[in-house]
């Protein structure tokens, strides 16, 4: 029997920055995009059998739009107000 590779380090690299996307004002962006990338490249490697962490790699991905989502409505917001009280 062969043994599973354990967790996938993509996987929980996409969780870990879909989380710090979410909370790091300003750098939430770009982080939030490389999130994606990495979730987006442990989904292929878990469909090819290489370790568990489906779910973290899911929850990565979801965690990494909302970030990207959420900075990029703050950054309409910041401009919308900027250019309605010039």
């Amino acid at each position: 029997m062969a043994d599973k590779a354990g967790l996938n380090s993509k996987a929980i690299t996409a969780l870990t920055l879909g989380i710090l996307s979410i909370f790091i004002p300003g750098l939430g962006l770009p982080i939030g995009i490389i999130g994606i990338i990495f979730s987006r490249l442990a989904n292929k490697e878990l469909k090819l059998g290489n370790g568990d962490g489906r779910g973290l790699a899911a929850a990565g991905l979801g965690c990494s739009i909302a970030g990207v989502v959420i900075h990029l409505f703050l950054i309409i917001v910041g401009i919308l107000s900027f250019y309605s009280y010039s």
